[in-house]
């Protein structure tokens, strides 16, 4: 994408879990973002941990890159939820993101934030 979407995103007229999911499909290969950015894009900052249990019932889902989104700290804190608890490092690194430790390395370069690359309709 080159900076907009072309989809409209109102969290008011739709399920949350069903926006959240909107946005992080929206997320491009090779960069990640954090439960709290989601949140603060969908007009609820203080809801970054709905956006935690929405992502920890995504799985179900099969076009949802949950593997994308991280805590604020870069920490893969959500790789309980795969199945099995490596399989979240290794679709990072297949996307060519660094991860050592549980947390990705040069976390900044890598994060995409979607107040900053998607227009608001």
């Amino acid at each position: 994408m080159n900076g907009t979407s072309e989809i409209s995103i109102n969290a008011k007229n739709r399920d949350y879990f069903s926006s959240v999911y909107d946005v992080v499909r929206l997320i491009p290969p090779g960069k990640v973002t954090s439960y709290g950015a989601i949140a603060n894009f969908l007009g609820s900052a203080k809801s970054s941990r709905i956006v935690g249990w929405a992502m920890n019932a995504s799985h179900k889902f099969h076009d949802v890159p949950a593997h994308r989104v991280v805590n604020r700290n870069g920490l893969l804190t959500g790789k309980m939820h795969f199945e099995y608890p490596s399989k979240m490092e290794e679709l990072l690194k297949m996307e060519g993101i660094d991860v050592s430790e549980n947390r990705i390395v040069d976390f900044e370069n890598v994060f995409w934030d979607p107040s900053e690359a998607l227009q608001k309709f």
